[in-house]
């Protein structure tokens, strides 16, 4: 949540810098990439609460809080090379997407321990 807070208050900063008033959600690019930045990273936050949870239910919890701390600093990696140049976003979507698609694999095996091998 406090990732979700730091993006979102980047954007008003953003939209004060710039002079873009809400509604708006074009003007300036650094503005522009701000804003995206911030949307990606809220869109994905629900997949990854829901992955994180089941991860660590039924997988293990360490593993899980490692994967989970080590997608949240690839994010703000994300949003940080994002707001620079959409270029400097790619290294860690990749991460992040690598880190999402594990915590999938880590939930799929806990499931099927638990409910297949009692």
């Amino acid at each position: 949540v406090l990732f979700l807070a730091y993006f979102a208050m980047q954007v008003i900063y953003a939209r004060r810098k710039y002079k873009i008033p809400p509604p708006e959600t074009t003007g300036h690019p650094e503005f522009e990439r701000t804003f995206r930045a911030q949307a990606n990273c809220s869109e994905y936050f629900p997949i990854f609460i829901s992955l994180l949870w089941v991860a660590g239910i039924f997988f293990h919890q360490g593993v899980t809080a490692a994967c989970g701390l080590l997608y949240l600093y690839a994010r703000l990696k994300y949003f940080q090379g994002y707001t620079v140049a959409a270029q400097g976003r790619l290294a860690p979507l990749y991460t992040s997407a690598w880190l999402l698609w594990l915590l999938v694999g880590l939930a799929l095996a806990g499931l099927l321990a638990h409910f297949l091998w009692p």
